[in-house]
């Protein structure tokens, strides 16, 4: 008996807990229940058990309730984490963190979250994509490729990572064997304006160019990012290592305009996304580089997609050209 009693109060416990609620009062009047995932751009995301995720505009909003312990980004540079919220008058809410009750101005607030652990103000997110074309004809190809992108977002810092591996066989022999990972590191100054550092890596078993190391730095600016979507452009001063298969090396600074664009529609059921980077190199040797990938993500569920994607690198120079196109349908997953 007291070990039931034991486990009954253990589940209760973790019953109420799982089973608080947050309140989003609208100024039409309309109450709606749920979990404040995150407020992010004038965008309110909101997680209910009756209609999935829903986003709401925070100047639709009349206040909220919430028990959560929440940080509160004020401006770029202020954060105060709040035990829990309670209503105000029409457009504002009341933070309590154990001190002096602070009542905010719902636009004021430029983010709210729920704590992570460790890295508190952690924002993840990323996709990995695989896709595969079987042909059996005449000719048999084999083409496979794998992709994998995060975005990790911590207070002033933002990391990006992306891989990428395509591997094609034609008639048994190898026809595409490459390999493409980067790095990049931002620090944001204001709000919208960051510094980028970034570094690219290219190994491509076929083509004539073989190699390619790149590093670059420069500004960016960052037009919005929210729950919605993103937008941001970067400018940069690249240093190019290039290797070709004929024994040939070229190193070259070039400058460099890069794009990363997403948009959600449809309740966040579709996504329509863009990246890449055109360069002018500061030789004559080699006379552009661009390098770029366009898609569209069909949410099957809330972790899993297929995907539409049409890729594009080409490089003209001298010593060899690159014109590699590539269209795929694949799956992935989300988070």
């Amino acid at each position: 008996m007291r070990v039931f009693a034991a486990s009954i109060f253990v589940l209760s416990l973790l019953f109420s807990h799982c089973s608080y609620a947050d309140t989003v009062w609208l100024k039409n009047g309309d109450r709606l229940s749920g979990r404040i995932v995150l407020l992010s751009g004038g965008t309110l995301l909101l997680e209910t058990d009756y209609a999935g995720t829903i986003t709401l505009n925070i100047e639709k909003v009349a206040t909220l309730k919430s028990e959560q312990q929440l940080l509160v980004q004020l401006d770029t540079f202020n954060t105060e984490k709040s035990k829990a919220l309670r209503p105000a008058p029409e457009g504002s809410v009341t933070l309590v963190n154990g001190g002096e009750p602070k009542t905010l101005v719902l636009t004021d607030i430029k983010q709210l979250m729920a704590p992570r652990p460790i890295i508190e103000d952690l924002r993840w997110k990323g996709n990995i994509n695989l896709s595969a074309d079987y042909k059996r004809k005449e000719s048999s190809s084999d083409d496979y490729n794998l992709n994998v992108s995060s975005e990790l977002r911590h207070g002033l810092w933002r990391h990006d990572l992306d891989t990428e591996y395509d591997y094609e066989t034609k008639n048994g022999a190898k026809k595409t064997e490459s390999f493409e990972a980067s790095y990049a590191l931002d620090r944001f100054i204001t709000e919208r304006w960051f510094w980028k550092n970034k570094a690219k890596y290219l190994n491509d078993h076929i083509e004539e160019l073989r190699r390619q190391y790149v590093y670059g730095t420069g500004p960016g600016f960052q037009f919005w990012d929210n729950e919605l979507g993103a937008l941001a452009l970067s400018s940069l001063v690249n240093h190019n290592k290039f290797k070709f298969n004929s024994g040939e090396q070229q190193s070259f600074n070039s400058g460099i305009l890069s794009w990363n664009y997403n948009r959600y529609f449809s309740g966040k059921v579709f996504e329509l996304y863009s990246k890449g980077e055109f360069g002018a190199p500061f030789i004559g040797d080699i006379n552009y580089i661009m390098d770029g990938e366009a898609g569209l993500r069909f949410k099957v569920n809330s972790w899993a997609a297929l995907t539409l994607k049409a890729e594009l690198n080409k490089v003209s120079s001298k010593y060899g050209d690159v014109n590699d196109r590539r269209y795929t349908i694949g799956v992935g997953v989300g988070w």
